[in-house]
């Protein structure tokens, strides 16, 4: 680490050199950027918007009841783009809009967010769907270069590395733009090393859809198990309760909290054994000490909600936002305290004391004589009706008690 403090010598004229954005600050021209440099120029080299057709800056559209999902920022994680919890544009919005049309073998790149910004997702569906202005989006010419290629080279340690030297802005307020990303040097291999990438990844996608498959069979066992597999709770939304039935018992006076479909929800599953989170799980909120140079951070945009995988950004600690809190470790588990209903619950799985989550989440770790599995965990809390469950522990909007071991009810099925 010590290498990125060291001061760098360069002279006005390299400066200048392959500069676009006329960067004049210490962090575009860190050691490890100017390495990089050197080791992509040892190849031939294209600049990336000869290799596409357009590289664009997303939409600003008016968001309204509708069905037809406008891609933001959460929409690209892990690599790939999923349309789950977009926002929604009507038809007329569409059509005013529509050369933001979405296509097939598009690469997708988050523009906004200190933390968020350079995700790369890789569209693999042929669907009616724009994507907003803090996306952009590089439309590879595929008669000159396969978009796989691209999408991989973004991905890889020097392409994030390079999306990485492009980020401007403070705390909070990065950005990356598509100038920027247009002059981005891309190494050119052989059409046979394409192409065997180009397998690689075909395969590697087909087996995540085999391992997507294997998940919901495996949420159906459980859910099968609990008998809850086809349940719809009522949408009955009048509860009468005496004072001491409610708020003596729960110090909630919300009537949101009260709603019948809850009770008979916990009625399903208190008629089993069961046991309390706050039994089986503790939480963590150990900060970190800010002695490392850089941390691995997880905010709640890290998370997939379509298969819980998370990822992390590699961020300098004087750069890591304000709510970069809680200091994790292999096995904790993480919920999202903000839109619970998303599912965004995920297991970190690598081995790493440097991983800093952000304070929206809770942080659960499993106590050494608990007889709940961790994953056992993740699977019933990203179910729908677990997902339904804990809008009833919602405080305000971000809030969750469920998870802290003051609640009277912590329910988790086994």
């Amino acid at each position: 680490m010590l290498d990125e403090l060291e001061a760098v010598e360069l002279k006005l004229s390299e400066v200048h050199t392959d500069n676009i954005t006329f960067r004049f600050d210490s962090d575009f021209f860190k050691k490890e950027y100017l390495e990089i440099d050197r080791i992509i120029e040892r190849n031939k080299i294209v600049k990336l918007d000869s290799l596409s057709n357009w590289i664009t800056q997303g939409a600003n559209p008016k968001f309204s009841e509708g069905d037809i999902p406008s891609l933001t920022g959460r929409n690209i994680n892990s690599g790939k783009v999923n349309y789950e919890n977009s926002d929604i544009i009507n038809e007329k919005e569409y059509n005013n809009l529509i050369r933001f049309q979405l296509e097939l073998n598009d690469v997708l790149i988050t523009l906004k967010g200190k933390g968020a910004v350079g995700k790369v997702g890789y569209v693999t569906e042929d669907k009616k769907a724009i994507f907003s202005r803090n996306i952009g989006l590089i439309r590879v010419d595929d008669k000159k270069i396969s978009s796989l290629y691209i999408y991989l080279f973004l991905i890889s340690k020097y392409g994030v590395k390079l999306i990485e030297k492009g980020e401007t802005g403070g705390t909070g307020q990065s950005t990356l733009t598509t100038t920027y990303l247009k002059h981005i040097s891309v190494p050119i291999f052989s059409q046979d090393f394409q192409l065997k990438l180009n397998e690689l990844t075909k395969l590697a996608h087909q087996n995540q859809l085999k391992s997507q498959a294997l998940y919901h069979e495996a949420e159906n066992i459980l859910l099968k198990e609990l008998n809850l597999l086809n349940f719809e709770p009522t949408q009955e939304n009048i509860s009468i309760k005496s004072f001491s039935e409610s708020f003596l018992v729960t110090g909630r006076l919300d009537s949101e909290y009260y709603q019948p479909k809850y009770d008979e929800i916990e009625n399903i599953i208190t008629s089993k054994e069961y046991t309390l989170v706050k039994n089986e799980f503790v939480a963590i909120k150990t900060s970190f000490d800010k002695s490392k140079f850089v941390y691995k951070y997880i905010e709640i945009g890290d998370i997939n909600i379509s298969d819980g995988n998370n990822t992390f950004n590699n961020i300098e600690t004087l750069k890591l936002p304000a709510n970069a809190k809680i200091n994790v470790t292999k096995g904790d588990l993480l919920i999202s305290k903000v839109r619970p209903y998303r599912g965004a619950v995920s297991v970190i799985s690598f081995d790493d004391n440097d991983i800093i989550v952000s304070g929206a989440f809770t942080v659960l770790r499993k106590k050494e004589d608990s007889k709940i599995n961790t994953q056992v965990l993740q699977v019933l809390l990203r179910t729908k009706i677990y997902k339904e469950l804990l809008l009833k522990y919602n405080v305000g909007t971000d809030v969750l008690p469920i998870f802290q071991t003051s609640s009277p009810k912590d329910y988790a099925a086994v």
